[in-house]
């Protein structure tokens, strides 16, 4: 593997650590655990004033700043490299300039006091970095051509595309706290249908906690926004499924390895609700998202480019 190819690759690896850090943070209710931007207090260590709790939730917070930090300068001399080799220019200096918004969007996390359209965008962003990051790894490797492999265009697109929206889904569950507005399975409050109130659930600007015009957010709301999640990881296993199926014969060991991602995601997705969201299966379904969403970037890398791991 080339010097490129491994930095590259470090870079992925860190990219994976910050997403699973920056959702540890956020769930263990972190987010605002440095009030400022970009010190925490005034300070670029949480300082020894801070109480047990509060100290505890800031350092959380300048770990996962410091971590992204790192991320941004790894990115920087991927860009470096790709630019002395003329190999993947285009696709890092995409990476930087989404890693520039990304830290946008990390400061009006805080300055805008976790306004749910700005946390979900953050998560949104950190996945899409990644993906960029796993597409330039492949591209600056050395495959053996498979034009047969054009046929699973459609079915891995659209499982990408699936699970892109899944995320969303998620993200947007996590940034409203309403990841047991259904405590109970398979139904949701006792029905498989029940009482939602998708006007003010989706509505992106808004406070959290409260709807466009500033009142108190319905528990209705909640509600729609964790089944809609919940019911569309059904549409996310069967396209995954699908996809699955159609690699199996062209691409066996990547195609187990997504269809054995979508099942852990799926019963991480339901150990969740069933054990109250504790914060290790809520970090790992996080983590698991991230993991199946490197795999799927890979199967259409493939695909497209009409080659064979």
């Amino acid at each position: 593997m080339s010097a490129h190819r491994r930095l590259v690759l470090a870079t992925l690896l860190l990219a994976f650590c910050v997403i699973v850090l920056g959702a540890y943070v956020r769930l263990s209710d972190a987010g605002l655990g440095c009030p400022d931007w970009p010190l925490c207090y005034g300070q670029a260590m949480p300082g020894d004033h801070l109480g047990g709790d509060a100290r505890g939730r800031a350092w959380k917070e300048m770990a996962h700043r410091y971590l992204a930090g790192g991320l941004g300068l790894l990115i920087l001399a991927v860009l470096f490299a790709s630019w002395q080799r003329r190999q993947g220019v285009a696709l890092a200096a995409s990476l930087v300039l989404l890693v520039v918004f990304q830290a946008t969007l990390g400061m009006w996390t805080v300055t805008l006091l976790l306004r749910p359209a700005i946390v979900a965008a953050h998560l949104l962003g950190g996945m899409t970095t990644l993906a960029l990051i796993v597409w330039l790894f492949h591209s600056l490797g050395a495959h053996a051509g498979a034009p047969e492999a054009r046929a699973l265009r459609l079915p891995a697109a659209a499982a990408l595309a699936a699970l892109a929206l899944q995320i969303a889904f998620g993200g947007w569950v996590s940034a409203n706290y309403a990841a047991l507005a259904c405590p109970d399975l398979p139904l949701c409050l006792g029905a498989a249908v029940p009482p939602m109130d998708f006007h003010h659930a989706f509505h992106v600007f808004r406070e959290l906690g409260q709807t466009a015009a500033g009142e108190r957010l319905p528990a209705e709301a909640l509600t729609a926004i964790h089944w809609t999640h919940r019911v569309f990881a059904l549409v996310v296993v069967a396209a995954v499924g699908w996809a699955c199926l159609k690699a199996f014969f062209l691409m066996r060991p990547l195609a187990i390895g997504i269809a054995l991602l979508i099942a852990m995601q799926f019963f991480l997705g339901v150990a969740n609700v069933a054990f109250g969201l504790p914060l290790a299966l809520a970090a790992a379904h996080n983590a698991g998202a991230a993991l199946l969403l490197a795999a799927l970037v890979v199967l259409n890398f493939f695909s497209f480019r009409g080659l064979r791991p």
